[in-house]
């Protein structure tokens, strides 16, 4: 019997998506089924670092490190829009850490990843100079190193556009109801969320990433009988009015061994996580609690003249991480890696491979790890082909982004900087396609808050699986942080009534 895909995937996250990208790039059919929007929950969730994880040194994660590390400049390479370069600036706190503890965990972090072209570890002055800005005279010195900055949604769109332009099929609002072995083959049935109809798809391999329902995936959909290692750890963040001036990001040690990290964001905003904390029930709709809020507050107090508090919090996120079940006593101390763990492929058993853990830095070698593990089931053509690969829109050097948008407002010259800023930003090269024709603002359509016209709406539609006001404001982009209610209310009429035209066009 042929089945209708080499290939399905039920989980449309970083994960997910990376896995489909790769696995259609190497000439493997692929469907891949997502229950909501693409990057609906953990993956857009993060602290959107691209990052080795320093303080996992102290858990004796080398590998991890290690492999993360590896993947910033790769990844920096290949999406250059959506991905660059950030400063670190960890304070040194007398009271916490010792000096000779932090360089050696730097210098480990400077030589063991492969850095290239991103800068090297320094000491910096926190008593003078810009960055004593907003900190406690206490602060004195800080040790400065490089990571990189990810916008994390886009990052799983763009893995999902590029798999769809190579050939994949890509269901979002698509949930699996249930997954079978029959006559050789996996028989999944899928249910479209929208209209309610099911479809039955058959397929050689399945793969479950489905993040925080790794386990509902495995006992409820397919009907396994046995444990899952999977253990949930709700992760939290918050966002406030900006606090510094510069550009760095501060990474602050807590008491309680746990680092919190203040990032610049979206321009006028300062974005501080991330919490570490049990979770049991449902993860869809997770929100942060009242604690939560007043611990990050009060964990970057610590280092500030003025303190933060939850009257200053203008917007909240939070995502549960499916963390791999290692028997850590403590959240903060539970594996970042991922695990994979492979059920059947012998003796005619289709096989089954289930992902656990992973992060957003590593989510392409875990892919490559996937596919070697299925590859003795699965016809492919070619094999590791992603590490020089760019995303749509990332097609220009790693260290020319400036370039590009000086070269956008020359060709587009009714942009003002920060508007084609945000647009090369979201978009990369793609933005020259996405404008293609404008000669005024009046061309892009309907203007519906910010600087979000009618044009690039109708492309998030059209390209991008958007579907709901929501997955353009805060996932698509994080406008949400500037549209009014009003703003956004009018904004969900007009997608709910350009998806439903192109459904009936489609019918």
């Amino acid at each position: 019997m042929t089945p209708d895909f080499d290939l399905v995937v039920i989980g449309g996250g970083i994960n997910g998506t990376g896995i489909a990208r790769d696995a259609v790039g190497r000439g493997a059919s692929v469907l891949l089924a997502e229950m909501g929007d693409l990057a609906g929950a953990t993956s857009s969730a993060s602290t959107k670092l691209i990052h080795g994880g320093l303080r996992y040194l102290e858990y004796y994660e080398f590998d991890l490190v290690r492999k993360a590390l590896k993947e910033r400049e790769v990844l920096w390479k290949a999406a250059p829009h959506i991905a660059w370069p950030m400063r670190f600036i960890l304070p040194h706190h007398k009271d916490l850490r010792p000096a000779w503890l932090l360089r050696l965990g730097l210098f480990l972090y400077d030589h063991i990843g492969g850095r290239k072209l991103l800068p090297a570890t320094r000491t910096v002055p926190l008593d003078r100079g810009p960055f004593a800005q907003g900190l406690k005279s206490m602060f004195r010195k800080g040790f400065e190193y490089s990571d990189c900055w990810v916008e994390d949604s886009r990052l799983v769109v763009l893995n999902a556009r590029d798999a769809a332009d190579r050939g994949a099929e890509i269901a979002t609002r698509t949930k699996c109801i249930s997954a079978r072995r029959e006559n050789g083959l996996w028989r999944v049935v899928l249910r479209d969320l929208s209209s309610g109809t099911d479809r039955t798809v058959t397929a050689k391999v399945l793969v479950n990433a489905a993040g925080p329902w790794v386990a509902e995936m495995l006992t409820g959909v397919v009907g396994a009988n046995r444990r899952s290692n999977v253990r949930l750890v709700k992760g939290s963040h918050v966002v406030v009015p900006r606090l510094f001036d510069h550009d760095r990001c501060f990474i602050f040690q807590n008491a309680d061994g746990r680092i919190i990290f203040a990032i610049p964001y979206e321009t006028d905003f300062t974005l501080i996580g991330t919490t570490d904390v049990e979770f049991e029930g449902d993860a869809t709709g997770v929100q942060i609690s009242p604690d939560e809020i007043s611990y990050l507050c009060a964990a970057v107090s610590e280092y500030l003249k003025e303190p933060v508090t939850p009257d200053d919090v203008v917007h909240t996120y939070s995502g549960v991480r499916p963390l791999y079940d290692d028997g850590a006593s403590d959240a903060k101390a539970a594996t970042r890696d991922y695990v994979l763990e492979l059920e059947g492929g012998e003796n005619g058993v289709p096989a089954l491979l289930s992902v656990f853990g992973g992060k957003i830095t590593t989510y392409r070698k875990l892919a490559e790890h996937v596919l070697e593990k299925l590859a003795p089931f699965l016809p492919f053509k070619t094999g590791e082909w992603t590490a020089g690969a760019s995303l749509p829109g990332g097609d220009f050097p790693a260290q020319k982004f400036e370039e590009e948008v000086a070269t956008l407002r020359k060709d587009f010259g009714f942009l003002d900087e920060r508007f084609a800023r945000r647009l090369c930003h979201a978009y990369g090269r793609d933005t020259w396609r996405l404008l293609a024709g404008a000669a005024s603002e009046a061309h892009l359509g309907r203007k519906f808050g910010a600087d979000l016209y009618e044009r690039e709406v109708r492309w998030l539609i059209e390209r991008e699986w958007a579907r709901t006001a929501d997955d353009i404001l805060w996932r698509r982009s994080k406008l949400g942080l500037r549209l009014s209610k009003e703003e956004a209310g009018a904004l969900d009429e007009f997608v709910v009534s350009e998806v439903a035209a192109l459904a009936n066009a489609a019918a």
